[in-house]
């Protein structure tokens, strides 16, 4: 029989751990909760660093900004930021292959067909063109060029954009927001957890000093040591370094040299890939890759070696095994950003879970009493996410014909059944069968499968049929369009100096 039971948790929530996910986390419950419904406390120790690389996004960051009332010209030059319009893949299907995931589909469709279905049609008449070509994004991303969608008309304005920035900065803008919004921030470590003997429940922080902080609802934020949901409520790791094995990051800050392009690069190295982010005062860049495969030293020489500018210092590690937590609400305790799980930054989405998960915790919870459910269901969406994006960057992995071990072992994996069926149907048919909880929809996947080559062995039969003359009209009338658009764009770096270039670096 299901019993409720009051959730204290909506009188005091305690926040455990600051930087990007703390503060997001307080900065979000202040917002929807008045300090008459909760009151929020933040803990975090200046003594214990943050990760604070350069920071790549999605659009979905943009709601966030939207709701907090950060006016996007202020947010960007208090970051440090820039803008992304999606992410340039380069040598991941095979060295010489670039191809671009950009935030935006390729056209409207065509007699009811998704257009790259008539890109196959054109392709088996000698079409020598990517996929890409046909990208709003791509078409400004290409030529270093930026202007947001709504100064854009007719099909020039069907993309979005999401942004670079510092995450340190961003952290610290989202505190001063938080504090005006009433949250309370304590200085310390945490030494100890005290328990309900009864419940089960965290009832109260130890702090160093013999300081006590009881709350009713705890949210963790304390990154990689998973202080509450791993370490006192012991919810184990679930594992995925079998499908993805690279498990240490080398990053690196560089002097900023050329274009401020508007867009992500990642370029695959024969043991992981190497990540560029563009920012007004820096470029950060890291290296990922499986330790099994290459030694710390070597893969911080590949990085320093890849770098477009002058390193700002010694490469800084980190070590990290993707997976996620078997719950993500435990209790009383919900675990958000790094203390849930880890998702390498292959598609930059770890801002995405943090904002998706608070997301669901202020959706569900309840001001008074609350069913086991309510955990229950906050467990199932986080989990199905987790699992979409899992497969997603799996692929980015396991469709490589690179012929190095790590690729060889990746490409010969059995893969979940999930990305399995996906990557099956697409071979028959070109189309993505889409689960609940899809992070990525069609046009993402359309961009990795096809910017890595794999063609699938039918398409619809409409666009099997069309006349191809008439295709390739449309496809050159629609390209010619989007690049008479992007060449009317203001230059990327020279948006950014005009409308929101940072005061100070």
């Amino acid at each position: 029989m299901n019993q409720t039971r009051q959730y204290p948790g909506a009188q005091h929530v305690v926040i455990v751990g600051g930087g990007t996910a703390g503060w997001m986390a307080a900065a979000l419950i202040a917002r929807f909760r008045t300090p008459a419904q909760a009151r929020v406390t933040l803990i975090e120790s200046d003594a214990i660093g943050t990760i604070g690389v350069g920071e790549a996004t999605v659009p979905l960051i943009q709601h966030l900004n939207s709701v907090l009332g950060l006016h996007e010209p202020d947010f960007v030059a208090a970051t440090q930021g820039s803008f992304k319009l999606g992410i340039e893949f380069v040598d991941w299907g095979r060295v010489g292959n670039r191809h671009f995931h950009g935030f935006g589909d390729y056209g409207a469709d065509i007699d009811g067909v998704a257009p790259h279905h008539h890109w196959l049609r054109l392709r088996r008449e000698g079409l020598d063109a990517p996929i890409g070509a046909w990208s709003m994004a791509w078409a400004a991303a290409g030529r270093d060029r930026f202007a947001p969608p709504q100064a854009m008309k007719g099909p020039a304005a069907a993309f979005k954009h999401a942004y670079h920035f510092d995450a340190g900065l961003y952290a610290q803008l989202l505190r001063r927001h938080a504090e005006g919004k009433g949250v309370q921030r304590i200085e310390g470590r945490i030494a100890g957890v005290t328990r309900d003997g009864e419940s089960g429940d965290v009832t109260t922080l130890v702090l160093d000093g013999d300081r006590e902080v009881t709350g009713d609802l705890f949210v963790d934020c304390s990154g990689f040591a998973s202080l509450l949901l791993g370490q006192a409520l012991a919810v184990p790791f679930v594992d995925w370094s079998h499908w993805l094995p690279c498990d240490r990051a080398m990053a690196v800050g560089s002097r900023r040299a050329g274009r401020l392009t508007p867009f992500t690069r990642a370029t695959a190295r024969a043991a992981g890939w190497q990540w560029r982010i563009p920012l007004q005062h820096r470029t950060g860049n890291g290296m990922v890759y499986a330790s099994s495969q290459i030694s710390d030293d070597e893969a911080a020489a590949t990085l320093l070696a890849g770098l477009d500018g002058e390193a700002l210092g010694d490469p800084r590690p980190l070590r990290f095994t993707t997976g996620r937590r078997a719950r993500f609400w435990e209790r009383n305790v919900i675990g958000i950003g790094l203390a849930a799980g880890f998702m390498e930054p292959l598609e930059s989405t770890s801002i995405q879970l943090i904002q998706t998960g608070l997301a669901r915790l202020i959706e569900l919870l309840p001001s008074g009493s609350a069913d086991p459910a309510i955990a229950a269901e906050y467990n199932r969406q986080t989990i199905g996410e987790y699992e979409r994006i899992r497969d997603f960057l799996i692929a980015h992995y396991a469709l490589s014909s690179r012929d190095e071990p790590l690729w060889r072992q990746c490409r010969a994996m059995a893969l979940p059944d999930t990305l399995a069926h996906k990557l099956a149907t697409w071979d028959a048919c070109a189309r993505v069968p889409l689960y609940d909880l899809e992070s990525h929809q069609e046009p993402s996947w359309v961009a990795i499968l096809l910017g890595q080559e794999r063609v699938p062995r039918g398409i619809d039969a409409t666009a099997d049929t069309a006349d191809p003359q008439v295709l390739a009209k449309l496809f050159a009338d629609r390209r010619a369009l989007l690049a008479r658009a992007a060449e009317s764009m203001p230059a990327h770096d020279l948006f950014v100096e005009r409308t929101c270039r940072a005061l100070a670096a």
